[in-house]
């Protein structure tokens, strides 16, 4: 009995040192182990690093076709959808009244040519009887100098010959007030004809019919838009570009535009316009990227999005950018070596939209460099030990 004791008990003992052998082993290699961590090395890539932004589709030209007078509409000869030329006819008003003010005004012209024609008659005779009166008063004053006629009957020749001088004169003045008044009533028929043809109302430019503000018998006011009109050969994405992503961007550089009806297709754009304001509370600026080949069928307003190409790289050494850190305001790299890590400075170059960084300075290729999360990166040390993950 007493061996059995003795027996129960060593197990009892050897069972708890396996206990806490296996404690110990198990703290080792999970609350003691080193961090485990992934590594990759350095790889030569063509890089592209891209400004993004978003906005929507929009013309250059948009322009509102509308009607210089107020009237009903009785004609609509475009809708939207609708490819016009400049000069086409689009919509009719009613026009009337508007023509029998045009035949009053054609009525009044007809009438000073009548009125000039009176007028430079009357000019006429009287410079003929003036000739005729300066005649006579010069004969009967040669008489009078010769006593031959008396001197009254002369002086009243002279007096027939300033009336008709002063009538010369009036009459001069009819014919310029009837120049004037024909002048007068021709600027009122060419206005009246104006109005009638503002009853009309013509593509001013070409381009596609974007939308139909009114319908037949409307009545439309002065300015008020009957159709817009957009301009086709310039369509472009107004897009935002966030102000801290602005480098490189410039007039001229490719980009890439992704409708978002067509989310799988890139379109080939170029930078267009950049504004010179900032939004001041989104701090974004406007950029204009057109498209390289004119949109047949477009959509303003439609949401898209811009990816500028700044900078290209051929046959690079990169990394993923999940690898760069900032360790005492120095960029760089992590990398194991013989089971530790260290930090080394490295100089970066350009970041493709795929998250890989161009390697300008500072790695030779050989290094394992490891990748991990920001907060985990946060507490490496030099020489910390760590376990490359399979």
């Amino acid at each position: 009995m007493e061996l059995l004791k003795r027996l129960a008990n060593k197990k009892k003992y050897l069972l708890w040192v396996m206990v806490m052998a296996a404690a110990v082993v198990l703290i080792r290699l999970t609350v003691l182990a080193p961090a485990k961590v992934q590594v990759v090395q350095v790889e030569n890539r063509d890089l592209t690093a891209q400004v993004y932004g978003n906005g929507t589709v929009e013309a250059k030209v948009v322009v509102g076709i509308s009607s210089k007078i107020t009237g009903r509409i009785i004609e609509l000869y475009a809708d939207q959808g609708d490819h016009v030329q400049r000069g086409r006819l689009l919509a009719r008003l009613e026009s009337d009244d508007l023509i029998q003010q045009q035949r009053q005004s054609q009525a009044a012209v007809n009438k000073a040519a009548a009125n000039l024609k009176v007028e430079l008659a009357d000019l006429g005779k009287a410079r003929a009887n003036l000739l005729l009166a300066e005649k006579n008063a010069q004969r009967f004053q040669n008489l009078a100098a010769k006593n031959l006629v008396s001197t009254l009957e002369a002086e009243q020749y002279q007096n027939v010959y300033q009336v008709a001088k002063e009538e010369e004169t009036r009459c001069v003045a009819a014919v310029e007030a009837a120049r004037m008044e024909q002048t007068a009533n021709r600027a009122n028929l060419g206005y009246a004809r104006s109005k009638v043809a503002d009853t009309l109302i013509h593509a001013p430019q070409d381009g596609i019919i974007v939308r139909r503000d009114l319908e037949q018998g409307a009545t439309v006011t002065q300015g008020m838009a009957i159709f817009t009109l957009a301009d086709p050969q310039v369509v472009w994405v107004k897009a935002n570009v966030d102000e801290s992503q602005l480098k490189g961007v410039a007039v001229g550089k490719p980009a890439l535009i992704v409708l978002r009806s067509a989310p799988g297709e890139q379109l080939p754009g170029r930078v267009a316009r950049i504004s010179r304001e900032s939004d001041r509370v989104t701090e974004e600026l406007g950029v204009e990227v057109a498209f390289v080949t004119p949109r047949e069928h477009f959509r303003l307003g439609e949401q898209a999005e811009v990816y500028i190409v700044t900078e290209t790289r051929k046959g690079v050494t990169s990394l993923p950018s999940a690898a760069r850190v900032t360790r005492e305001k120095k960029m760089g790299v992590w990398f194991e070596e013989k089971g530790r890590l260290k930090f080394r400075p490295v100089t970066f170059g350009i970041q493709d939209r795929r998250n890989l960084v161009e390697i300008v300075d500072g790695l030779d290729g050989t290094e394992r460099v490891v990748i991990a999360p920001r907060q985990e990166a946060a507490t490496f040390r030099d020489g910390m030990k760590v376990r490359v993950a399979r």
